[in-house]
């Protein structure tokens, strides 16, 4: 029952007050060695080592204020695209723009304002390959400024988690990027693309982070 309790104790909601207004987080200790904040549309999470003191804990979300809200505010920006059920005239938010959906026959396509679309499996697919294109010479440019070799790039079906780098060097992302801007979007693959030399959010990442996305904080 005791481990039980720890268990719930070290991954919970909590708050903190961050340039004048409360920010609720998610808060988890493991088994590692340094301190590790991130944020996608999901919010904040907090990452510590198991036996890593509160001041120091809240010290380091502290210094790192000015970054977490702006990451924040940016996300709340980004378009939560509705249940689209496949009818003319529906909207969907597109790098950040709004466009008009189309039924008609043939191949998926883009026009100026519009998308126009036989089936809905079609345009998700269309969606998924745009995203790739997209994001794959990003994740390209950011890994050779890195001095590393291009990683394989996979999509991934995620609603909140915008993007992981695993251990073997390759890269998975939301293909739902595809409805966020281009900036954001492009941050989630520099953010990656600094775990292919630091695999963690130690303060040595966000300095390589900083140095492929300058605008990051």
């Amino acid at each position: 029952a005791g481990k039980e309790m720890d268990r719930r104790a070290a991954s919970r909601a909590r708050l903190i007050r961050l340039g004048g207004r409360d920010v609720e987080y998610r808060f988890v200790r493991r088994r590692r060695r340094t301190l590790g904040i991130s944020v996608d549309a999901a919010g904040l999470k907090v990452s510590a080592p198991l036996r890593a003191p509160w001041r120091d804990i809240e010290g380091f979300v502290r210094e790192k204020e000015r970054w977490i809200l702006a990451k924040l505010d940016e996300w709340s920006r980004a378009p939560r695209p509705a249940l689209v059920h496949g009818a003319t005239g529906e909207r969907l938010p597109l790098f950040g723009e709004t466009v008009m959906l189309e039924r008609g026959e043939g191949p998926v396509r883009r026009q100026p304002d519009r998308i126009v679309f036989d089936s809905i499996a079609n345009l998700v697919a269309w969606l998924k390959s745009t995203a790739l294109h997209a994001l794959r010479p990003r994740a390209a440019h950011f890994a050779a400024a890195l001095g590393r070799p291009t990683p394989a790039v996979r999509l991934s079906n995620a609603h909140t988690q915008w993007g992981a780098c695993k251990e073997d060097g390759s890269i998975r992302l939301s293909w739902r990027l595809v409805h966020v801007e281009p900036a954001l979007a492009d941050y989630v693959v520099a953010h990656e693309a600094a775990h292919l030399v630091e695999l963690n959010h130690s303060a040595r990442f966000y300095r390589i982070l900083a140095s492929l996305y300058p605008d990051w904080s």
